[in-house]
């Protein structure tokens, strides 16, 4: 796979796995990292007219399907965060997640690593998109 920097190739795409949320799933996240009334409560009146995912946890899914279907084998050693991130729909219970990873721009970072902008788009099973990611990863100059 993509067991060094230059083994990067600048513009391929690699589609993720995907995921199920369940209205259960997203209020046991929400109790324990982002207790809004919106991720806890089924509420029509509420601002998303029901329960919605926290971002986090649509974030959280992201990076468990990047790591099952791409990182574990591409032998990245870290990264240095986000360049961006959105969340331009909510995540609603029965949503199911999949992400595509594009490899973007490449440039040396220090002796051993160059730095990869990977750009991270989720979308529901209705192709809509919930998040979009601009990560900075770092590969090994070498295999």
């Amino acid at each position: 796979m993509h067991d060094s920097y230059g083994a990067v190739t600048t513009g391929e795409r690699v589609q993720l796995w995907s995921y199920e949320l369940t209205g259960e799933g997203i209020r046991s996240f929400a109790e324990r990292y982002d207790p809004q009334g919106f991720h806890l409560s089924d509420n029509p009146d509420g601002p998303f007219g029901g329960l919605v995912a926290s971002g986090w946890q649509t974030a959280a899914v992201t990076m468990r399907l990047l790591v099952e279907g791409y990182l574990q084998e591409a032998h990245t050693v870290g990264s240095l965060g986000l360049d961006g991130l959105r969340w331009p729909e909510p995540v609603r219970p029965g949503d199911r997640l999949s992400a595509t990873l594009t490899l973007g721009e490449k440039e040396p970072f220090d002796e051993g690593r160059g730095l990869v902008h990977q750009e991270i788009e989720t979308h529901n099973q209705d192709d809509e998109q919930v998040l979009w990611v601009d990560a900075l990863t770092l590969y090994p100059r070498e295999p």
